[in-house]
């Protein structure tokens, strides 16, 4: 069965780059588009795909689509509208969308019943991976600390994978040195203290698209983690294998891996 699939964001670089992988999967049909500073434009100017249908203002276009899945690609505020907006009307929801606070999860829970949620703050597999290898390797070391890097328009830090990959070290392992720092010269020189007090630094430079790297260090050896995402391309894979996947997992299911089966 072919899943009927609208974007929300279609206009920002991610929703856009969503809408042609969307448009070139022979398993999903692209139905809908919403963002409200590009209402009415046609689809072929904000997002490069040829279909008849304009960007839309608002969801109503996703009920008259008659839409299955939806891929939110917005900011935080207008993501957690738009999810419970899926939530109460039935449609399935996929994420990108970084920062939302353990009570929006709480909501989100209590919101999809009748339909279901992905929320993953990396869609890259190989950045999947990389939390998975980091958390397997947490027990073997005793001090570890995170450098993230991304493109200079992101506007939270840390990054959702950064904060992610934390809390899997942090609960694969209790067993970290303490940080020998006693002054800094410059405040935030040693960089935030993220859970069980591992630090993570964050980038945010012209150039870059998303990066991370996990040091691991233990007596006579570090190991160095990374991955590197070159442009938003390298998310589509994930985003569409979530897109298909989001009509069997009931409730809100957190991060990609768990469709992975890692």
């Amino acid at each position: 069965m072919t899943l009927r699939v609208g974007v929300f964001g279609a206009g920002g670089k991610m929703g856009s780059t969503v809408c042609r992988a969307v448009d070139g999967d022979p398993e999903l049909e692209l139905v809908a588009a919403v963002d409200p500073q590009h209402a009415g434009l046609a689809m072929r100017q904000v997002t490069g795909c040829d279909q008849s249908f304009q960007v839309a203002a608002d969801g109503q276009a996703f009920l008259a689509a008659k839409v299955d899945v939806v891929v939110d690609f917005t900011h935080l505020e207008a993501a957690r509208s738009n999810l419970l907006w899926l939530a109460e009307h039935g449609i399935h929801a996929v994420t990108g969308t970084t920062g939302f606070s353990d009570s929006d999860l709480e909501s989100f829970r209590k919101t999809f019943k009748e339909s279901n949620c992905v929320i993953a703050p990396n869609f890259a597999i190989g950045a999947v991976l990389m939390m998975r290898f980091a958390e397997i390797a947490a027990p073997f070391f005793e001090t570890a600390e995170i450098v993230e890097l991304h493109h200079d328009a992101k506007l939270d830090a840390p990054s959702g994978t950064a904060m992610l990959t934390a809390e899997r070290m942090a609960a694969a392992s209790a067993d970290w040195a303490a940080d020998p720092t006693k002054t800094e010269i410059l405040p935030g020189a040693r960089g935030g203290k993220g859970p069980a007090d591992i630090r993570v630094h964050s980038l945010r430079l012209r150039g870059m698209v998303a990066h991370q790297e996990v040091i691991l260090g233990t007596t006579g050896q570090t190991l160095t983690l990374r991955h590197d995402s070159y442009d938003r391309d390298s998310f589509m894979p994930g985003v569409l294998l979530a897109t298909k996947r989001v009509v069997e997992r009931p409730g809100v299911t957190i991060g990609l891996d768990a469709l992975l089966d890692l």
